[in-house]
C-alpha cells in the first residue's frame, strides 16, 4: 500500500500537478478520466478503477503520449475489482458486477493470482462483463430500494406528515451528492475503494472508522432481517395451516422466536458458509420483485382497510412530530448504498463522472418515488398505530399481504447471508490483512456472526427501533460524514467544500442526537407497541 502510495504522488510530481491544497477538484477530476481514458485505449480501452496513475507512471516517457490520446475521454472505461483477498476473487451483492462487496485498499496486482504483473492483470480486467447506464441504474435502485422501505410509514409517523416528505426528499438530495462525491474522492486520492479512500485521508484511524461503520451497517442489517423473518413467515404458516398453533411439534412454527432460530439456523447460516456469494447473486433479482410486490400490496390493501382498522391524527403527526431526528435514521437506513457506488461505477462501459452522475439521479429519484408511495399510503391508513414493520399492522388473515409477508420473510432469509459475508470480509481485512484462507476462522466468524445476529433479533421485535439505531451511527456516517469529509481534506477550498462542512456537521448532529433518542426510548419502552407473536 505504501509503495502503491508513494509511486502515485511521484507520478503526479513528475507531471506538475499541483498539492491538494491549492488544485481544482473538478479539474483534477477530468485530468483523471482523460489519463485513464487514454491508457484504457492503450491497453484495449478497458483500464482499473482508480490505477489509472499507476499506469500512466509506466509510460509518460512516450513523448507522443499525451498528444495521441489526450482526447479520448470518450473511451474511458475503468473495470473494479476492489479484492484479491488471499487469491480469492471476491463478488458482489450485485448483479452483473464481478467484484468484492467489501472494496479493499489494497492494490490487486501487489500479489495473488497474477503473480504482480499489472499487464496481465489489467488484461484479465479488460474482458470481465460491463453493463451500460440501464443495468447500473437497475443495480443502484435495488442496492437502495431494499428492506428499509418497509419501515418508511413508521418515519413518517415519528416525523410528522409535513416534515417527513420534507425530510425524504431533502435527504435524497443529500444522498444523491455524496454518492456522486465518493467517484470523485475516488479519483482525487488515487484510491480505488471506499475504505482506501477514507485510509488515505485520515490514516489508519479512517480505516477504523469505514471498517467499523460497514460493520455496524452489515450486521444492524443482520439483526433486522431476522426481526422481518419473525415477522413473517409465522403469519404465513398459520395462514396456510390454520390450526398449526395447536398441532404437536409442528406448532412450534407458529411460535415467533422459534421460527426465527430454526429458519435461520436452517436457511441462512448454511447460504453464510459460502466462500463466494457469487452463488447468492439470483437473490438480488428476488429482492426487487419482492419490494415491487410489497409497495403495491401495501397501496392497494390501504385504500381498502375499513375504517375501523384505521389510525388516528393529531397536529404533531400531520406537520412537526418530536422523532424527526429518528425519522432521519429510518430514512438514511433505506438509501444508505455508498459502499456499493464505486463497484456500480466500475460496472459502466464508459465510466465517466457524468454518466454516473446520470446514473445516481435516476436511480435515488426512482427511490425516493417508491419510498414515499410506500411512506403515505401506510401513514396515511394507519396514522398513530404505524408499526415500524407497516405489514404487522394488516390482518393476519389477509391474503394479499400474506403473500408479500411471504415474499420479504424469503428475501431476508437469503438477503441476510450477504450481509454476514460483508461483516467477515471486514473483519479478515481488518485483523489479518493479505492472510490465506483459514477454514478455522471463516466458521468462527461466521457461526459468531450469525447466532448473535440471532440472539438479538429474538430479543427484539421492534424493527423500527432496528432502523433508528443503525440509521443514526453507520448510516449517517457513511452517508453523511465520511464521503464529505474526505472531499474537504482532498479538495482546494471553494463553495462546494462549505456545503461539504455542513453536510458534516449535520450528520454528526443527527448523529448524536438520533442515537441518544432512540436508545432512551428503548430503555423507556416508549414509540408505540411492537408486534409480537
Amino acid at each position: 500500500m505504501a509503495e502503491a502510495r508513494s509511486q502515485h504522488a511521484a507520478g503526479h510530481h513528475q507531471s506538475g500537478v499541483e498539492p491538494a491544497s491549492t488544485r481544482d477538484p473538478e479539474a483534477e477530476a477530468l485530468l483523471f478520466d482523460d489519463e485513464a481514458s487514454s491508457i484504457g485505449e492503450e491497453e484495449g480501452g478497458r483500464t482499473p478503477n482508480g490505477y489509472a496513475n499507476s499506469f500512466d507512471s509506466h509510460r509518460r516517457s512516450s513523448a507522443s503520449y499525451e498528444d495521441e490520446h489526450r482526447d479520448s475521454l470518450d473511451d474511458l472505461d475503468f473495470q473494479i475489482d476492489d479484492g484479491a483477498h488471499g487469491g480469492q476473487h471476491r463478488t458482489p451483492l450485485l448483479t452483473g458486477i464481478e467484484a468484492p462487496s467489501v472494496a479493499l485498499a489494497n492494490g490487486p496486482w501487489l500479489g495473488g493470482e497474477h503473480g504482480g504483473d499489472v499487464h496481465s492483470w489489467a488484461e484479465v480486467e479488460r474482458q470481465r462483463p460491463k453493463s451500460g447506464l440501464q443495468s447500473a441504474f437497475m443495480n443502484m435502485a435495488n442496492s437502495i430500494i431494499g428492506a428499509g422501505i418497509i419501515g418508511q410509514p413508521y418515519a413518517f409517523r415519528q416525523a410528522g406528515l409535513l416534515s417527513g416528505v420534507i425530510l425524504l426528499v431533502g435527504l435524497t438530495v443529500v444522498v444523491d451528492w455524496t454518492i456522486c462525491l465518493i467517484v470523485v474522492n475516488s479519483k482525487l486520492s488515487g484510491a480505488n475503494s471506499f475504505q482506501g479512500t477514507v485510509e488515505h485521508c485520515f490514516g489508519r484511524s479512517g480505516l477504523i472508522a469505514i471498517s467499523l461503520a460497514q460493520w455496524l451497517f452489515a450486521f444492524g442489517g443482520m439483526v433486522a432481517f431476522g426481526v422481518i423473518v419473525g415477522d413473517t413467515i409465522p403469519h404465513v404458516l398459520q395462514a396456510i395451516w390454520p390450526g398449526l398453533r395447536d398441532m404437536p411439534v409442528l406448532g412450534i412454527l407458529a411460535d415467533r422466536k422459534a421460527v426465527i432460530v430454526i429458519f435461520i439456523l436452517g436457511v441462512s447460516y448454511p447460504l453464510t458458509l459460502y466462500r463466494d456469494i457469487a452463488k447468492l447473486a439470483k437473490a438480488s433479482t428476488l429482492a426487487l420483485m419482492s419490494m415491487v410486490i410489497i409497495i403495491i400490496t401495501v397501496i392497494i390493501q390501504s385504500v381498502l382497510m375499513p375504517s375501523a382498522d384505521r389510525g388516528s391524527f393529531t397536529t404533531p403527526l400531520l406537520t412537526i412530530n418530536s422523532g424527526i431526528f429518528q425519522a432521519i435514521g429510518v430514512i438514511s437506513f433505506a438509501f444508505v448504498c455508498h459502499h456499493n457506488s464505486l463497484l456500480i461505477y466500475g460496472s459502466l462501459k464508459t465510466p465517466t463522472i457524468d454518466r454516473f452522475s446520470r446514473v445516481t439521479h435516476y436511480s435515488t429519484g426512482v427511490s425516493m418515488l417508491a419510498c414515499m408511495l410506500m411512506a403515505l399510503a401506510g401513514f396515511l391508513t394507519f396514522g398513530d398505530q404505524t408499526l415500524g414493520n407497516v405489514l404487522n399492522n394488516f390482518p393476519a388473515d389477509n391474503t394479499m399481504v400474506n403473500v408479500a409477508r411471504l415474499c420479504f420473510g424469503l428475501n431476508m432469509l437469503t438477503t441476510l447471508p450477504l450481509e454476514a459475508f460483508v461483516c467477515r470480509e471486514v473483519m479478515l481485512n481488518y485483523y489479518f490483512p493479505g492472510e490465506p484462507f483459514n477454514m478455522h476462522l471463516h466458521l468462527i466468524f461466521s457461526t459468531s456472526l450469525v447466532v448473535s445476529a440471532m440472539v438479538l433479533s429474538v430479543m427484539t421485535c421492534d424493527l423500527g427501533s432496528v432502523f433508528e439505531l443503525v440509521g443514526a451511527t453507520s448510516a449517517c456516517a457513511m452517508a453523511y460524514i465520511l464521503p464529505p469529509l474526505c472531499y474537504i481534506k482532498l479538495a482546494s477550498r471553494s463553495w462546494k467544500t462549505y456545503v461539504a462542512i455542513a453536510v458534516v456537521i449535520f450528520g454528526c448532529c443527527v448523529m448524536v442526537i438520533s442515537t441518544f433518542q432512540a436508545v432512551g426510548k428503548i430503555i423507556k419502552g416508549e414509540g408505540g407497541v411492537a408486534q409480537c407473536m
